[in-house]
């Protein structure tokens, strides 16, 4: 009672709360229902990894049924294979290297927009930094071959008319892994440099305030307060990233150097070898057995990362 009248409680509990943000299930009603035909019913097919899988002409959930057991026998094969330490050492150095320069440039990139005074500036080099996150790998290597071709190529014909010998890009794997990390910086610049711009821009102006009160120089208000306000966002999508780090780009591995059997040690990753591996044999257990071995290897890496940090720095874990 209060002042003689009752004062009606709100309602609390679990109903209510669903109808207080109806409207913002409903927006992810779709996503969710995405993610469960996607992602979550397609796990139970992982027990292909552990069978003798045959297509069975009364359809997928017979040919499921009667294709007979063999335990971890295509996980052997898989491992046996001399290309098994080649696959996994590509694709994880890749990886390793690729977070490297896009959590570098990314960062490096949003602070320098964010030190921009000229805001039309920022929106075109914001935009044009996007563009390439839209190409298809498909169309980017006709570009690439614009350019690496080994007689109409831009890139030799300069060296050419320069004295120099050509290059034969397509059959010298000396170049590749830089041209890789360069193409996987330059086409998601852009986009990974989104979120870091927000979050610098939405940094406490007072804090540089204070710093250039102290006599603070742009390269130590950027040391000092920029980068250790970015630091919690930095772990979060490193430790995303590391979820990821044994999934390739299979766009760019297989489109990018036209599949030329002389960079297969270069190239070659574990997304493309399971493609190669089910056109090539039609073996669709060994391809589910390395896909199954790739995602529990990413979940089993994004687990330990973020138990590192979690006891580095408690407030920047995932979960």
């Amino acid at each position: 009672m209060k002042g003689g009248k009752r004062v009606k409680k709100k309602k609390k509990g679990f109903w209510a709360d669903v109808y207080r943000f109806r409207a913002l299930i409903f927006m992810a009603i779709p996503g969710f229902i995405w993610f469960i035909f996607f992602f979550y019913i397609p796990v139970f097919a992982n027990v292909i990894a552990f069978k003798d899988f045959h297509i069975s002409p009364d359809g997928f959930i017979a040919s499921l049924r009667d294709s007979p057991w063999v335990g971890f026998d295509n996980f052997k094969f898989l491992f046996a294979s001399n290309d098994a330490w080649l696959i996994t050492r590509n694709t994880l150095a890749y990886n390793i290297i690729f977070l490297a320069f896009n959590l570098f440039f990314a960062v490096a990139f949003a602070i320098i927009m964010s030190e921009l005074r000229n805001k039309k500036l920022v929106k075109v080099y914001n935009t044009m930094s996007l563009l390439p996150y839209f190409l298809s790998w498909v169309v980017i290597s006709y570009f690439v071959y614009a350019f690496l071709s080994p007689d109409k190529g831009i890139i030799n014909q300069w060296l050419t008319q320069n004295g120099q010998m050509p290059i034969q890009w397509y059959t010298d794997p000396t170049w590749w892994p830089l041209i890789f990390v360069v193409l996987n910086v330059w086409k998601s610049l852009g986009y990974n440099s989104i979120i870091y711009y927000a979050s610098v821009m939405g940094i406490d102006p007072t804090y540089y305030e204070a710093a250039m009160v102290d006599g603070a120089s742009k390269w130590q208000q950027i040391k000092n307060v920029t980068i250790p306000q970015l630091l919690p966002m930095m772990s979060i999508l490193l430790i995303l990233n590391i979820g990821g780090i044994f999934k390739a780009d299979f766009g760019m591995f297989f489109s990018i150097p036209r599949q030329s059997g002389a960079l297969y040690e270069v190239t070659s990753v574990l997304d493309t070898y399971i493609y190669n591996g089910l056109t090539a044999t039609g073996d669709i257990g060994m391809t589910a057995a390395a896909g199954l071995y790739q995602s529990v290897v990413g979940s089993t890496l994004l687990i330990l990362a973020n138990f590192v940090v979690r006891k580095l720095d408690p407030d920047s874990a995932l979960f």
